[in-house]
C-alpha cells in the first residue's frame, strides 16, 4: 500500500489520540488506586463524632497540639489495647484539627523521663499547646478532653472575683441556693477564683477579670458600695444576679448603670404543661448578642424579674437585651397577688414576653468594659444548673465578660446512655429473660441442630 502525506497525517492523529487516551487511562487508574474513606456515625447521640462545642473549640485553637501518652505497650493477646484506644479516641479530634500529634512513651522503658514529667499513673497523658501544658488521667471522655483544650486556649488568666459576706450565692457553696456546681464547671474550664474582702482592702482589685455579685441578702455597707462603684468607674467588668428589685445598698451602682428591676416576678401558666410550677418560666427568645449568638438551648428561670437598662451620654453604655421569657405569661403585679389568683389582670399585669437580662458594654481603654445583669439568680443555682442550657448560658456570660469571645460556644455535653428498664413483675422478667437468652443460647443451638439434621438428610439421599 502506497503511503502518501494524507495517510501519514491520519496515522499521526490516530497515534496521538491513542497516546492521549493511554495517559488519561493511567491517571484514572492512579486516581482510583487512592484510598478514600467514608464514615457515617449511626450511634445514639453520635458517639463517634464530636459535638458542636468541641468542634468550635478546636476551630479557634491556632497552632499544633501535642499529646504525649505515657503508657505501657499494648498486649493484644491479653486484651490490653489502651494505646490503640487513645488513637481511636483522638481520631475524632484529628478529623477537625489534623495538626494534633500523638506520641507514645513507655514509662517502664523511660522511667527518668516519666519522673521528670511528673507522671504518676500508667496511661497519663500530657497535653501541650502554645507553651502551656496540662495532665489528664484515664479514663476520660470527650467532655473532659475538650474542657482541657479550653483551659489551654484561654487567653485571660485573671481570676474571677466574687463578693461574699452578705448572704450571696457562693461560687464554692454546696447549698441548693448556692452556685457551687457552676463554680466547679468554671474551674474545669480554666477559671480561677478570688474573694476580695472589701471591708479590709482599699479597693476592688483591678487585676481580676470580673466581679460577681450573686444575689446578696443583706445590705452592703456604704464603704463597700463606694469601692464597687469605683471599680466600675475604673473599667471593671461585672456579673450581677438579682432576685428582686432590692439592690441592698448598691443603689448608686444601679443608677450608674441606668438599671431598673421590677418588684414583680414572672408568671407562666404554660409551665404546668412541663410539670413545673407557674413561677417557673422558660426562655422564648434570645437577643442579638455575642453571648446568645447561635444559642438554641432551652433555659429555665424560677421567680424571674424584669430587667432593663438605659445608656446615657454621660456613661456611654451600649445596652442589649439578652433573654425574653414567658410569651404566654405575664409580670404579676402586687394587686394581682392580693387576689391570690394566677390569672392575667390586663389592668395591672404586664403581658409577656418579659426581658430578664441585659448586657452593657462601652469603650474603655484598649479592652473595653462589659457588664451583665440578670433578674434571676436561681438559674445558676445548684438546683437548676443542670436544667436545659442554663450551664451553657452562664459559661457564655463568663466567657464574654472575661474577653474570651472565641470560647463562647455550646459546651460539650456528656453522652446519654440508653438503659433498658425492666418492670419488676414476674411476666416482664420472664419475657426479658427469654428474649436475652434466646439470642445468647437458644437460637444458636436451634441453628446448630437444624444444620446437623439437614446434613444427615442429604447424606442419606
Amino acid at each position: 500500500m502506497k503511503i502518501n502525506s494524507k495517510l501519514r497525517l491520519q496515522i499521526l492523529i490516530q497515534n496521538s489520540f491513542f497516546v492521549v487516551l493511554f495517559i488519561v487511562l493511567v491517571f484514572l487508574l492512579g486516581f482510583l488506586a487512592n484510598q478514600y474513606k467514608y464514615s457515617k456515625d449511626i450511634t445514639q447521640a453520635n458517639r463517634n463524632t464530636l459535638t458542636t462545642g468541641s468542634i468550635n473549640v478546636l476551630k479557634q485553637m491556632k497552632g499544633p497540639i501535642s499529646l504525649t501518652v505515657f503508657a505501657s505497650k499494648d498486649d493484644v493477646n491479653n486484651g490490653d489495647t489502651f494505646r490503640q484506644g487513645i488513637i481511636n479516641f483522638m481520631t475524632r479530634y484529628q478529623r477537625t484539627k489534623p495538626d494534633i500529634n500523638i506520641k507514645f512513651i513507655s514509662p517502664i522503658e523511660e522511667p527518668k523521663l516519666a519522673q521528670e514529667m511528673g507522671i504518676k499513673v500508667d496511661g497519663e497523658v500530657v497535653v501541650e499547646y502554645q507553651k502551656r501544658s496540662e495532665h489528664i488521667n484515664p479514663p476520660f471522655a470527650e467532655q473532659e478532653m475538650t474542657n482541657l483544650f479550653m483551659r489551654l486556649s484561654r487567653t485571660n488568666q485573671q481570676a474571677v472575683m466574687y463578693l461574699d459576706g452578705h448572704g450571696e450565692r457562693n461560687l464554692i457553696g454546696l447549698k441548693n441556693n448556692d452556685v457551687g456546681e457552676f463554680g466547679k464547671q468554671l474551674e474545669s474550664k480554666g477559671f480561677k477564683f478570688a474573694n476580695p474582702n472589701l471591708a479590709v482592702e482599699s479597693e476592688v482589685p483591678l487585676n481580676g477579670s470580673m466581679l460577681v455579685i450573686a444575689s446578696p441578702q443583706k445590705n452592703i455597707s456604704a464603704v463597700e458600695a463606694k469601692k464597687i462603684k469605683k471599680f466600675l468607674e475604673s473599667g471593671g467588668n461585672l456579673l450581677w444576679l438579682l432576685d428582686d428589685n432590692n439592690f441592698h445598698g448598691l443603689e448608686e451602682v444601679a443608677s450608674y448603670l441606668g438599671l431598673t428591676v421590677s418588684n414583680e416576678h414572672v408568671v407562666d401558666p404554660t409551665a404546668k404543661v412541663e410539670g413545673a410550677d407557674e413561677n417557673v418560666s422558660f426562655a422564648s427568645s434570645y437577643g442579638v448578642h455575642a453571648i446568645t449568638k447561635n444559642f438554641m438551648l432551652r433555659t429555665l428561670f424560677s421567680n424571674a424579674h424584669e430587667v432593663s437598662a438605659k445608656g446615657t451620654l454621660d456613661n456611654g453604655w451600649e445596652v442589649s437585651k439578652l433573654i425574653e421569657v414567658s410569651p404566654n405569661g405575664w409580670l404579676e403585679s402586687s394587686q394581682s397577688k392580693a387576689n391570690q389568683k394566677s390569672t392575667f389582670d390586663k389592668n395591672n399585669d404586664k403581658p409577656g414576653p418579659i426581658n430578664i437580662a441585659v448586657a452593657l458594654q462601652r469603650t474603655y481603654g484598649k479592652k473595653g468594659q462589659r457588664v451583665v445583669v440578670v433578674g434571676n439568680g436561681n438559674f445558676l443555682s445548684n438546683t437548676f444548673i443542670t436544667t436545659g442550657g442554663n450551664l451553657d448560658l452562664g459559661i457564655n456570660m463568663i466567657n464574654w465578660l472575661s474577653g474570651d469571645d472565641n470560647l463562647i460556644s455550646i459546651q460539650p455535653m456528656p453522652l446519654k446512655d440508653v438503659n433498658v428498664t425492666i418492670p419488676n413483675d414476674n411476666t416482664s422478667v420472664l419475657v426479658a429473660w427469654t428474649v436475652f437468652h434466646s439470642f445468647q443460647y437458644f437460637i444458636p443451638i436451634i441453628i446448630f441442630v437444624l444444620g446437623i439434621f439437614f446434613w444427615f438428610k442429604r447424606r442419606k439421599a
